[in-house]
């Protein structure tokens, strides 16, 4: 019973020895999870935080279905943008406008002209000299009437917007006649609320209105 006694001491220590860094093997593992748990934390608060009032976000943007167009679309707007369709000169809510601000594409709300470059064309319809960024809008050869027309649409939306032509002052020689219902305006004074901020600069310039 002598020689057993020493070795049951041992084994016991032993034990203890192994509990002792089980527990501490745990405790590390507890602190490691914890402090993975708080990093994640603080990475997905910071990540998901939306973008602000001042940023209007286009890259998502998926151009509706056709039902949902119709649904969403006044008639007249849906045949203009859809459908090529041309609405009535002086009989439209922008020919006259002169109101500074911003016209965006009814369907995508991409920004397409600006009041800065707005003029009276005597047209009937809302004429800009140039168009808020040429990357925002495309165009394409027109031969539905008896002679060769350059059509205007929406980069993002594909929506027909009317069509360009060189009888436009200066400084471009252009004329962008659109139609009214392939666009809505925002007044300057709306345009940080809707995410247009960034092209609150175009306007800070006293007296750089329509018309003007």
């Amino acid at each position: 019973m002598a020689t057993l006694t020493p070795r049951a001491s041992a084994g016991s220590s032993r034990t203890a020895v192994l509990r002792g860094a089980a527990l501490l093997v745990l405790a590390l593992g507890i602190v490691l999870v914890s402090e993975a748990r708080r990093a994640s934390g603080r990475a997905s608060s910071s990540q998901a935080l939306p973008p602000g009032p001042e940023v209007k976000t286009l890259s998502s943007f998926v151009k509706p279905s056709q039902a949902e167009l119709r649904r969403r679309l006044t008639p007249e707007e849906y045949a203009v943008t859809q459908q090529e369709g041309t609405e009535a000169p002086f009989h439209n809510a922008y020919w006259n406008n002169h109101r500074p601000g911003l016209y965006v594409d009814v369907v995508s709300g991409e920004p397409l002209f600006s009041s800065v470059d707005k003029y009276d064309s005597g047209t009937g319809w809302p004429s800009f000299t140039r168009p808020l960024d040429p990357k925002h809008i495309t165009t394409r050869s027109d031969r539905q009437l008896l002679f060769k027309r350059t059509e205007v649409r929406s980069r993002l939306a594909d929506s027909h917007l009317g069509h360009v032509f060189d009888d436009g002052p200066p400084p471009t020689g252009l004329r962008y006649c659109m139609n009214s219902a392939a666009l809505r305006f925002i007044p300057v004074e709306r345009l940080a609320a809707e995410g247009y901020a960034d092209y609150l600069p175009l306007f800070a310039e006293k007296g750089r209105t329509a018309g003007e």
